[in-house]
């Protein structure tokens, strides 16, 4: 992101760009590839994440050839180590290092950009990628808000472009196991789905290293270009530890919920048959350790119910490390996913169980009160991605599951910021905080 950015002409390129849905770029620039084509991607935001997004994508290559052609980041010293860290992983450096993303969407030999900037950022780019004819990976989250994440997907289905949202718990055997589990009528019909995503360390969640000497100031690779960073969040002087640790902050994130919940809501959703817009959501919690001046809390609990008559429960904190147990709870038996709760590790299997209600027949039926059904390997997510942009299938996690999923998120965040139980009308697409029109829109 270049030190020349004209405030301008950002506001015009860069905000605009996840402004209204209902106007559209035609792709003209979109490359049409051959079966023996080499994917070119073009990276936007290389910290701690797009790093190792270099690393899996250039691992999933080796499944569906592609290469690294731009790398971007708004400091100077991540934009130069990638471009060495994609020299050593594929032997072949970027044509092109930049600080202005723009510059990476109006190349028009790149097919596809992967998405790991702050989470403020993924809906602006992503838009504005879509316009110009450029399939996308974007990390998790999807979006900040609900009204992004509506926009994400219109533009995705307008334009027709190939989107994948970067949470791999979705690619893992274990959810589609038990998607089927659930199809077959394992558990009857569902109740409630429970788990939890627990972090304690010393330092606190998201305090990650600041570099004492980076900033707009900086010289050489201690450059930040700090208004391109902001984009549309409010205008603040430069804070090293806004930068270094944005996760903390409302600004560029939705804490515990945007960073760790998504998965388990986006994989839930794919259990459930149906993705799920929410009907009801309400959040609480609080800072109760980590007094260190972060915005976010640290500690989070979330509370969902769905239209078609079950509920979610999620717990979190960043100051106690033991998980509750992750489970799909049926009317006449339980999955378990993960004994100890931590849902974006793989397991070996998962456990169907019985109620006492349904015990006979279920040990009549499978030849034991207790059923593993054993994961198998699947594609990874990043091989999924490029497999897609080639055949321009469907990906796992594609625009509108991911929609769904979001809307959980962002509006648990707003429950928690506003103290309040909030309701999603599925007709108007539109967060409530009156009961009676998202009923009405359910009938």
């Amino acid at each position: 992101m270049s030190e020349k950015t004209s405030r301008r002409d950002f506001v015009k390129t860069g905000v605009a760009a996840a402004g209204t849905a209902a106007v559209y770029h035609r792709n003209v620039h979109a490359r049409i590839l051959g079966a023996n084509d080499r994917i070119n991607l073009g990276f936007i935001g290389i910290g701690g994440r797009g790093n190792s997004l270099l690393r899996d994508f250039s691992a999933a290559a080796k499944t569906t050839p592609a290469q690294i052609v731009a790398v971007c980041d708004a400091y100077r010293k991540r934009m130069n180590a990638a471009q060495a860290n994609v020299e050593k992983l594929m032997q072949t450096k970027p044509e092109q290092a930049t600080m202005d993303y723009r510059e990476v969407i109006a190349r028009k030999d790149i097919d596809a950009v992967v998405i790991a900037t702050p989470d403020h950022w993924h809906a602006p780019i992503a838009i504005a990628a879509m316009q110009s004819g450029k399939d996308v990976y974007c990390e998790k989250p999807m979006t900040k808000t609900v009204e992004e994440a509506k926009k994400f997907y219109e533009v995705s289905k307008a334009t027709n472009r190939v989107v994948q949202i970067g949470s791999q718990t979705t690619s893992s055997d274990q959810w589609w196991k038990a998607r089927k589990a659930i199809a077959d009528g394992m558990i009857g019909q569902l109740l409630m789905s429970q788990g939890s995503y627990h972090r304690n360390s010393i330092e606190g969640e998201w305090n990650y290293t600041i570099d004492p000497n980076a900033g707009p100031n900086g010289k050489g690779d201690d450059y930040i270009d700090w208004k391109m960073w902001l984009g549309s969040a409010t205008q603040r002087p430069f804070s090293a530890e806004r930068f270094f640790r944005f996760r903390k902050y409302w600004d560029y994130s939705g804490g515990i919920a945007t960073d760790l919940f998504y998965h388990v809501v986006a994989p839930l959703n794919l259990c459930w048959g149906e993705p799920q817009f929410p009907h009801k959501v309400m959040a609480s919690g609080g800072t109760y350790v980590f007094k260190d001046g972060r915005e976010v809390p640290d500690t989070f609990h979330l509370i969902a119910e769905f239209p078609k008559g079950h509920s979610l429960v999620l717990s979190s904190s960043m100051a106690n490390s033991t998980h509750i147990p992750g489970l799909i709870r049926g009317h006449e038996g339980t999955i378990m996913m993960v004994p100890e709760g931590q849902f974006e590790g793989r397991v070996d299997h998962i456990t169907v169980t019985p109620e006492r209600i349904a015990k006979k027949k279920f040990v009549e039926k499978y030849g034991s009160e207790e059923v593993k059904l054993m994961t198998e390997k699947r594609e990874t997510h990043y091989e999924n991605f490029l497999r897609c942009v080639k055949t321009r299938e469907k990906t796992v996690l594609d625009p509108l599951t991911a929609y769904k999923a979001m809307t959980t998120i962002a509006m648990s965040v707003q429950s928690y910021r506003e103290g309040r139980v909030l309701y999603f009308n599925e007709v108007t697409q539109k967060v409530t905080d009156k009961p009676s029109e998202a009923m009405q829109a359910k009938v």
